[in-house]
């Protein structure tokens, strides 16, 4: 049942603050042509993927409801149902405003990063999905337009035996030609049964070899079919990581991702500067705000941020667009379910310098259920032409994967 929003109370309403509203700004929500709408509720719904995907429905009151996702988390359901009375009776066309009138009134719950920045994201998606369905154009086009007609999709792939270099090469293979990927990454942050303490972030000389022979295998069997990244998941210290960079060197990486601790820019800089390694990060950097410097100070040779994540299709694209001006590329971090990776794959087609769209979920065998449509087909998402973000999720499948004691949606 929709919620009594009069219940809800405003804990920022006792302070003087920059209010975004319609009522505030004096915008007109009413603007002919079939955009006379008005945001009626907001839902979520948790399904239990491989990761706790969170689900977003914005209803409105021409019948027409959008979708979205928010990046998994604990918490972020009830921070989107405390953004719910900040958008009822809004127009959803007004994407941006919206989005800044959440970030706005959400800064005491911490609106620069963190999981109220992903709840921002779930909504934000959503209302591109209602815009562009209410204006009858794909989500692209809200964006400014297509580069391309097909986005590269790379796959997270996870050997039998992780810490076995020839089984990650074997399942490497495997993927490449019994799925066709052409695009794969692996991880290096796996243990090698030489550690002493793995809480200082050292690796021994051993430790390296191990790692350095794992990226050896994989790239060797692959060979020029597939490029392909190793993931480091802020794993590892500043000499380390250095030493780790070296090593592989002489051999085909796509991009060593996330060596070091996000935290430190100084130290993320210092390493990617001193390999001819190519480095990844941003994923857990929050905003384009968060990416400034790591691209103002080429910290990074592929800037990775993760869409539902990071705060949404816009906020990707303006992240995308500052890494353009230095020449850096976008491989999108994606862990979501069909939903974020379609909206990913519309900021893939809209900006210049995207490389690829991850996969993560290739062994969850009901990952695209829960929509319509096909989705990745040949290691490509071939763009949705339709409006919105051009999947149509199986409420249904919803139901069956939700996580136990969590509501379905409820059409409002």
């Amino acid at each position: 049942m929709p919620r009594d929003y009069a219940t809800l109370r405003d804990p920022n309403a006792e302070y003087t603050m920059r209010d975004l509203s319609a009522e505030t700004m004096g915008v007109n929500t009413k603007r002919g042509g079939g955009r006379d709408v008005e945001v009626t509720d907001v839902q979520t719904t948790m399904v239990d993927g491989n990761f706790p995907w969170t689900l977003v429905r914005v209803y409105t009151d021409a019948g027409v409801a959008g979708t979205g996702e928010a990046y998994w988390g604990a918490g972020v359901p009830e921070l989107i149902d405390r953004m719910t009375p900040f958008l009822v009776g809004e127009n959803p066309l007004d994407v941006d405003r919206l989005y800044e009138h959440m970030i706005q009134k959400m800064s005491g719950e911490g609106s620069i990063a963190g999981p109220t920045v992903s709840a921002v994201a779930g909504v934000e998606v959503a209302l591109h999905d209602l815009a562009g369905k209410l204006l009858e154009v794909p989500a692209y086009q809200l964006l400014g337009g297509k580069y391309r007609d097909e986005v590269r999709v790379y796959c997270d792939c996870h050997a039998g035996d992780e810490a076995d270099p020839a089984s990650n090469a074997a399942e490497a293979e495997r993927v490449v030609e019994e799925l066709g990927y052409d695009a794969l990454k692996f991880d290096l942050d796996v243990e090698s049964g030489q550690e002493l303490d793995r809480a200082n972030r050292h690796l021994r000389g051993a430790e390296v070899d191990h790692k350095a022979e794992i990226v050896r295998e994989v790239t060797e069997r692959v060979g020029d079919r597939a490029d392909v990244a190793f993931d480091c998941h802020w794993s590892f210290a500043s000499g380390s990581a250095h030493r780790l960079a070296d090593a592989v060197e002489e051999y085909d990486v796509w991009w060593l991702e996330d060596p070091v601790p996000p935290e430190n820019l100084d130290v993320q800089r210092e390493v990617t500067r001193e390999t001819t390694t190519p480095v990844a990060a941003g994923e857990n950097v929050y905003r384009v705000h968060g990416h400034r410097r790591l691209l103002e100070e080429q910290a990074v040779d592929v800037v990775a941020p993760d869409l539902p994540k990071v705060g949404g299709m816009r906020e990707t694209q303006k992240i995308a667009n500052l890494a353009d001006t230095y020449y850096v590329p976008v491989a999108m971090h994606n862990v979501s379910s069909p939903v974020a990776t379609a909206a990913s794959a519309h900021v893939g087609a809209a900006v210049p310098n995207a490389l690829a769209v991850e996969f993560h979920s290739y062994e969850l065998g009901w990952w695209d259920d829960l929509i319509e449509e096909d989705l990745i087909d040949e290691g490509r998402i071939t763009v949705p032409e339709a409006p919105g973000l051009g999947v149509t999720v199986d409420l249904d499948a919803v139901d069956r994967h939700a996580v136990d004691g969590d509501a379905a949606f409820d059409p409002a």
